[in-house]
């Protein structure tokens, strides 16, 4: 049988492939999508999405008990673990059928199964059914994304030691948790069981929690997770965990000295993998580094109309990222000229609480750089709306170029900073520089003040400061 042929191939329906499938429709491409789990990838299923249902859970408990700073009264106040479980993964059944509908209204060819490139320009696709179907295009798009990392002696069982997909549909609510990496991902999982009560102990191998961000916001943070309850234990490394019956013994080492502390349950929050294995790049000549395939600014893999997009690409392994960089090689297909996709143009976002978002450089990778620098802060606890939220934990901060007003960067943590990050990004993507800030009105009274302050600050005319 003569294989089907399409004007383009996306290989894995994640938040990456089938953005990149359906723009691809939209600009009159014939496309099929190979999948060969579940619409909408990682990101709906097992992360971004019931992640997210889950920690509104535990910031709705969080503010139950804070009920009399309101003036309000709530006795017995209690959560079921189950029925948590149970609203995350209903909304992200919901969105995965939402997927469904919209590929299917943009007439893309749905394909369930298991892809591999036996050749240029082709795809073999064992189905879900037992079939194997033959497709073949000039334009393949890789968007197979990645998995947990697990380390030799820290694997997960579903049991003991758990990874994200473990802790989204947890055996149990863990008395003594312990969290191995500070990331995005672990510290998320260890800000929704410490609030729903476990004992939470954080062990992360570089110097301070949350490593990727700016070293004053990560300072701030370890400070309000340890006022939380938490222990951080920071440049510290679990060298073996010993399983035994509902318990796990971990051999911590800090400082040249190795401690041993006892929990019913760990979380792996080490990294990711990409997801390379059986789809036959090695043959094609695709370059592979540490399990993600090498690209150019435009996703091409250096193999003729072969394109990787999202977290098989590298970093930063944001869902955001990867639906852009899918819309940006769709078009590209379709014989457009898009711009390419900038790692530091990018918003990254940790949900915890307090919440942490950032773009740009850093204040240390500014200098680094070599700019000379203006920097801003401004403390939630000088604003009213934040006040009046009753969070008035949190700061704002922000790095210019002092030559030319170019905003370098923004840092922030505290209450819907995920949401305001936003303002940040649009400014840079505009290459607004301090007076169009400075100049901008922010409506009062919004958490969104705090941003223009910021800025203020970094030239020495805040007002509320």
């Amino acid at each position: 049988m003569a294989a089907q042929s399409f004007d383009m191939i996306v290989i894995g329906a994640g938040p990456g492939g089938y953005v990149a499938a359906i723009r691809g429709a939209q600009l009159g491409l014939k496309v099929a999508v190979v999948e060969r789990e579940h619409l909408g990838g990682i990101c709906l299923n097992w992360g971004c999405i019931p992640t997210k249902a889950m920690l509104r859970s535990s910031e709705v408990f969080h503010l139950m008990h804070r009920a009399k700073e309101f003036g309000l009264s709530a006795q017995k106040i209690d959560y079921d673990l189950d029925a948590v479980v149970k609203r995350s993964r209903g909304v992200a059944k919901q969105l995965t059928s939402g997927v469904g509908h919209l590929l299917k209204k943009n007439k893309v060819t749905v394909i369930m199964g298991e892809a591999t490139l036996p050749a240029k320009g082709k795809v073999s696709v064992k189905t879900d059914k037992g079939e194997t179907q033959e497709l073949s295009s000039k334009h393949i798009v890789l968007a197979t994304g990645a998995r947990a990392r697990e380390l030799p002696g820290l694997e997960a069982d579903g049991d003991l030691v758990w990874t994200y997909k473990h802790a989204l549909q947890p055996p149990r609510m863990p008395k003594k948790l312990l969290v191995i990496g500070s990331g995005a991902i672990g510290i998320e999982f260890a800000s929704f069981y410490n609030t729903l009560g476990a004992e939470t102990t954080v062990v992360e191998v570089m110097d301070r929690v949350l490593p990727v961000e700016d070293t004053e916001i990560s300072g701030f943070a370890k400070k309000a997770f340890e006022k939380q309850g938490m222990k951080i234990m920071e440049k510290s490394t679990v060298k073996q965990l010993d399983r035994g019956k509902g318990k796990v013994t971990a051999h911590i080492e800090r400082g040249g000295k190795t401690e041993k502390h006892e929990f019913d349950s760990v979380i792996s929050a080490v990294g990711i993998v990409g997801n390379i294995e059986g789809l036959g790049l090695e043959d094609l000549g695709v370059k592979v580094d540490r399990t993600h395939v090498i690209v150019d600014e435009y996703c091409r893999t250096g193999v003729d109309g072969l394109f990787a997009i999202g977290d098989l690409a590298g970093a930063p392994w944001l869902a955001h990222k990867a639906s852009h960089e899918g819309v940006m090689v769709a078009e590209l297909v379709a014989g457009g000229h898009p711009h390419a996709v900038r790692p530091e143009a990018i918003a990254g976002c940790t949900y915890c609480h307090p919440q942490v978002a950032s773009v740009g450089l850093t204040e240390a990778q500014a200098k680094d750089a070599g700019h000379e620098i203006k920097v801003g802060r401004f403390p939630f606890i000088g604003n009213g709306k934040a006040i009046a939220l009753g969070e008035a934990e949190g700061l704002i901060k922000t790095v210019f170029d002092a030559k030319t007003g170019e905003l370098l960067g923004a840092h922030m943590i505290g209450a819907e900073v995920t949401e305001l990050i936003q303002g940040y990004v649009v400014g840079r993507q505009l290459e607004t520089t301090e007076e169009d800030l400075m100049n901008a009105v922010f409506p009062h009274p919004t958490l969104s003040e705090m941003m223009h302050e910021s800025v203020l600050q970094a030239y020495d005319r805040a007002i509320h400061i």
